[in-house]
């Protein structure tokens, strides 16, 4: 039975192989992990569909595959089973074999400088190519007759992202056989010496050159980035590009909200095992002031606008390494604050233990970072696309105001924070990002001291 790369998520198109969990000769049962996987999204690992002995890997570790694609070979006890049953066949088939290796064996030897640098003798036309390597090709200008010619290491010779970064660094060498034509006379009697070995020949990754090491003195230290932080990178550049991010900041008085939690939390922690935070309240506020204004809570496609009905909040969390992930709290208007607190709870501390599911990731229409967690006052965020906005809380901290009364004025000390709301300007005005995030400060400062929880 083939296993093949499944589809862990509406928007993927593709995986990462981060590690074999199982060697090849080792028996696998069904439901159990044979190998962990990393999309754009989360890393997950993979389970065998068929119980059996793993008797082939055809990707290694670090290969972009698309999905769908044949990722390992289990044998099961049907396919022993047919194995027996066509033990007494007769050995025409090897013989075959046996001559087709022996005219293979008698093909001269084409020495590297008379083969082409890097291009494939021929073109690979109608090849499958990733999302991934189509991005990288767009983005470097590498034509469509030139990407045909890239020798490919993947499954059936298609071109990986290690493929392209490699063409890349090597400063991208015509590949077309007009640029290669001296190199093109190779002796007919190569290609039909022996047509049955052919499709197993596996084209020279070493044909490449190697990427380019940036030059450091002795002083500072070279780190090569994660593949998450990578990840990031690109998101957060894709984000400034594409979205016209503007900011705006309000002041809110959650000196209510400070006290009721104060209140609360001992006894929430006995009673469910769990911390009672801020952010949950945060959430709640968000939730209500996107049903007063919709038009936050959508996405852009071309010229046209998707107004989404559901409210699904992410919220960004610090893992152990230094990286962000962002779970997302589905349809977050219809809980209660328990129902947040537990929620949030649950998807951080699946985050920090690498416990995610693709759809614990999928379908956020907002956003909300806890920047005050780390002792800021306030942030910029920047938009996690396709949304259009972000909210950044900051820390809370104590500040002298001017509460009135119905005897005057009087000075007193309040607990204030800062919101900071990032919009995308193609479609969220000053005045609609203006009013929404006052709207949020509007909830958090009427928030009811007697809320039961």
């Amino acid at each position: 039975m083939e296993m093949t790369m499944p589809k862990m998520g509406e928007s993927i198109m593709e995986g990462t192989v981060l590690k074999w969990l199982k060697q090849v000769g080792d028996a696998i049962e069904q439901d159990e992990s044979v190998l962990e996987v990393a999309t754009d999204k989360v890393d997950t690992e993979v389970p065998a569909l068929h119980a059996g002995i793993l008797q082939e890997i055809l990707v290694e570790e670090g290969q972009v595959v698309a999905v769908g694609a044949p990722i390992a070979v289990i044998e099961t006890d049907a396919a022993n089973a047919g194995a027996t049953a066509s033990a007494a066949a007769p050995a025409a088939p090897a013989a075959s074999d046996n001559g087709a290796a022996t005219a293979a064996a008698q093909v001269p030897h084409v020495p590297a400088e008379t083969a082409p640098a890097a291009g494939a003798a021929q073109p690979q036309t109608g090849r499958f190519y990733s999302p991934l390597v189509m991005s990288i090709a767009r983005e470097e200008g590498i034509s469509m007759s030139d990407l045909e010619y890239l020798p490919g290491t993947g499954n059936e010779g298609r071109v990986t992202k290690k493929d392209i970064l490699d063409y890349v660094a090597g400063g991208k060498q015509p590949l077309t056989p007009q640029t290669a034509a001296p190199a093109a006379a190779a002796p007919a009697p190569v290609a039909a010496a022996a047509p049955a070995a052919a499709p197993a020949a596996k084209p020279q990754a070493a044909a490449t050159a190697p990427k380019a090491v940036p030059s450091i003195s002795g002083g500072q230290e070279l780190i090569e980035m994660d593949r998450m932080r990578k990840m990031i990178a690109q998101r957060m550049v894709d984000s400034k590009r594409i979205s016209p991010h503007v900011t705006s900041f309000v002041e809110a008085d959650v000196t209510d909200i400070v006290n009721w939690r104060n209140k609360h939390k001992d006894g929430y922690k006995k009673r469910e095992g769990e911390n009672l935070t801020f952010t949950p309240i945060f959430i709640q506020a968000i939730a209500r002031a996107i049903q007063d204004y919709p038009m936050i809570n959508v996405s852009i496609d071309g010229d046209y606008i998707i107004k989404k009905r559901d409210i699904n909040i992410g919220v960004a969390v610090a893992l152990p390494s230094g990286n962000l992930i962002v779970p997302v709290i589905h349809n977050a208007d219809q809980l209660n604050l328990n129902g947040l607190s537990k929620k949030l709870n649950d998807l951080a501390n699946r985050a920090r233990t690498n416990k995610l599911k693709p759809e614990d990731l999928e379908g956020g229409t907002y956003t909300v970072s806890n920047v005050g967690s780390f002792g800021n006052v306030m942030g910029t965020p920047i938009i996690m696309q396709p949304q259009v906005a972000i909210m950044a809380v900051g820390a809370i901290k104590k500040k002298p105001a001017v509460i009135e009364t119905p005897q005057g004025d009087l000075i007193g000390v309040r607990h204030f924070m800062f919101l900071s709301h990032s919009y995308d300007h193609r479609v969220v005005d000053g005045s609609l990002g203006g009013m929404f995030v006052r709207r949020v400060a509007d909830y958090l400062e009427q928030f009811d001291p007697n809320t039961s929880i």
